[in-house]
């Protein structure tokens, strides 16, 4: 189903919409991964050197991602909910389904857009083939 959750990792439950990230709420989140758990405090001033924004802005978008159960706020201390290993998983998910109908070919032929492969990455995309086989 695209955009379901299919497992009951910690943040999730099963059947739950798979809330995506927005650029800005990504690049939040890429600074909550490396700092967490970070005091709220700290974490505004890390906004406000890597992205520029005013304090409300970074209260707001913290209440927002703990509302869609990316990142929980107790205390004043933030920390995160789900991996960024797994929000990357989904967002991939999502893209390959949006456009390129889940076909990985299709991708592949997409990014590669006539370029060609070093013997080194040919080999490398041939391993992890060969290790994703049915």
């Amino acid at each position: 189903m695209p955009g379901k959750m299919r497992s009951k990792e910690k943040g999730w439950c099963e059947n739950m919409e798979y809330a995506r990230l927005c650029d800005s709420d990504y690049r939040f989140m890429c600074i909550v991964w490396e700092h967490a758990p970070v005091n709220s405090g700290e974490l505004v001033k890390f906004c406000q050197a890597e992205l520029g924004w005013k304090k409300s802005t970074t209260y707001t978008v913290i209440k927002k991602l703990c509302e869609k159960g990316f990142i929980k706020n107790d205390d004043a201390v933030v920390s995160v909910l789900i991996p960024k290993e797994q929000a990357q998983t989904k967002e991939a998910e999502y893209f390959m389904e949006r456009t390129f109908e889940n076909s990985l070919p299709s991708f592949v032929a997409a990014f590669l857009g006539g370029k060609k492969l070093t013997k080194k990455e040919a080999k490398a995309l041939k391993k992890l083939i060969e290790e994703h086989k049915e």
